[in-house]
């Protein structure tokens, strides 16, 4: 016993008096988190065991429990079908057994406060929303795409009148050099020629003051005069542009030279 007693450390002795608590940075304040934490779960679990369910839950997890529960002997309407021939499980119809439904039809319960229809007047409200975001989307497209469409016919249409007024001015240079070597000191028309750049400059600015009788081939567009020019070309110096030959005869040129257009030199 006094063994006992002396193994036994006394309260008041330096063991217990001068113990060294743990002064580590940051252990004080980890355990103050972690009894919050617990506090808290606890305080948590004790407001769900406390919480009353209100009456709509209850009223919900009753009719859970009802319907996955299957009807027994003692329904009256069970016992009627039971002792008219019908066995558990066995499916429901009209005329022959077995001819039917298994499973009861699903209940749906309706919640809210809406009048009958209500859903299915959102719903088509919405499919009518779909369906016109659908068509906008459509026509935004199409439109789109006729932009892009127009582009390159207007980007197409302009390549074409620039490659017209090259041909013409290449027409026009070429008949000013086998004019001049046959001796024609004035073209048949005035535009058949290239004119000076001087002369040129001058034209540019007084070209709004000009009549149009003074200037009859302003009524004609490019590719008329080209048209025009290029016939000239042809008939007169056997010549053509797009070849850029001069043919010996008119055989020569219809024999050798595709044809009258840029089109038959593609």
């Amino acid at each position: 016993m006094k063994k006992t007693m002396a193994e036994e450390e006394d309260y008041m002795s330096d063991s217990f008096i001068n113990v060294q608590e743990d002064v580590r940075p940051g252990v004080p304040m980890l355990r103050q988190i972690r009894e919050a934490r617990r506090k808290e779960e606890k305080q948590q679990q004790a407001n769900l065991r406390n919480r009353q369910k209100s009456i709509k839950e209850e009223e919900r997890e009753r009719r859970d429990i009802g319907l996955k529960n299957a009807l027994g002997c003692e329904n009256k309407g069970f016992a009627l079908l039971q002792k008219m021939g019908y066995k558990s499980g066995q499916a429901l119809g009209k005329s022959v057994p077995g001819d039917g439904i298994v499973e009861p039809i699903p209940l749906n319960v309706k919640t809210g406060k809406s009048g009958i229809g209500h859903e299915s007047l959102l719903k088509r409200k919405a499919e009518e929303r779909l369906e016109n975001y659908r068509r906008k989307i459509h026509m935004k497209n199409q439109n789109e795409a006729n932009a892009a469409e127009q582009f390159r016919m207007r980007l197409k249409s302009k390549q074409e009148e620039m490659r017209l007024e090259g041909d013409l001015r290449r027409s026009r240079r070429a008949c000013q050099q086998l004019d001049i070597q046959k001796n024609i000191q004035v073209p048949r028309e005035a535009w058949y020629w290239m004119r000076p750049e001087e002369e040129a400059e001058e034209e540019e600015e007084e070209k709004e003051e000009q009549d149009e009788d003074e200037c009859p081939s302003e009524d004609l567009s490019v590719s008329e005069k080209l048209q025009i020019l290029t016939g000239y070309l042809r008939e007169e110096h056997l010549y053509c542009i797009w070849c850029g030959t001069a043919y010996e005869d008119k055989e020569d040129l219809s024999s050798n030279c595709p044809g009258p257009t840029s089109a038959d030199h593609d």
